[in-house]
């Protein structure tokens, strides 16, 4: 493999752990916005074992928010590093950015035609 294909492999599989990562993000928000409706749907209902069970739940649900949003803050950081990483290659090597670009089209191009002529 040469420089321009590394190049181009290491940044695809950034590219799908970032998107994995917004995918988890996202889940853990629908899990947690399902929680704090249970929470607030047993609210009235009575009993000790309850009311302990619903404290831990909303110590839970508090820690996983200000994990993902501190999730979410370093996802926005790398992006916006990578970005800049890309920008100033671009800028130094046009001709390179262009041919890994044209690679990268041809092989989503080749993956989607592969795939509409096994479901085709």
């Amino acid at each position: 493999m040469n420089t321009i294909e590394l190049a181009t492999e290491k940044s695809m599989g950034k590219l799908s752990d970032e998107v994995a990562k917004e995918q988890l993000i996202a889940d853990f928000k629908v899990a947690v916005a399902d929680v704090e409706a249970l929470l607030k749907a047993t609210a009235n209902q009575g009993g000790e074992k309850l009311a302990e069970v619903r404290a831990k739940a909303e110590e839970s649900i508090r820690v996983v928010k200000a994990r993902v949003a501190e999730a979410q803050v370093a996802l926005l950081v790398k992006t916006k590093a990578a970005a800049k990483v890309t920008d100033a290659y671009i800028h130094e090597n046009p001709w390179k950015a262009v041919g890994v670009a044209a690679g990268v089209g041809l092989v989503i191009g080749f993956l989607i035609d592969c795939q509409s002529l096994r479901h085709g």
